[in-house]
């Protein structure tokens, strides 16, 4: 089976907040290469870390999740704009929600 994860999985785990043990457990769970993200989770994770000029934790995280987890990343390009808008309407989501949902969804990825 194959999963999309999500910023808040990686961010619990790089500053270490309470539920950060549970985030490891369900990421150890995925074989490799069955390990999906967005470029919007990945650049989310980004701005986080980078506000607080935590890069050697986003170089080491991408390091990691590409050396040793296989981390395929995914986009979504134009012509996904309307599944992105029909997903946010149709669910009451916001941007980050729909983007997420609208790539499992074209990728058949269990979320």
């Amino acid at each position: 089976m194959n999963y999309l994860v999500d910023s808040n999985i990686f961010l619990e785990i790089l500053l270490t907040q309470e539920k950060s043990q549970e985030a490891q457990d369900a990421l150890s769970t995925i074989e490799r290469n069955s390990f999906f993200v967005t470029d919007f989770t990945l650049h989310s994770v980004g701005v986080r870390l980078f506000r607080e000029e935590s890069f050697d934790k986003f170089r080491q995280m991408m390091s990691e999740m590409i050396d040793d987890v296989g981390l395929i990343i995914l986009s979504l390009h134009t012509e996904d704009t309307e599944q992105i808008i029909y997903h946010a309407q149709r669910f009451n989501l916001d941007f980050d929600d729909s983007y997420q949902y609208t790539v499992s969804e074209k990728h058949d990825l269990q979320m």
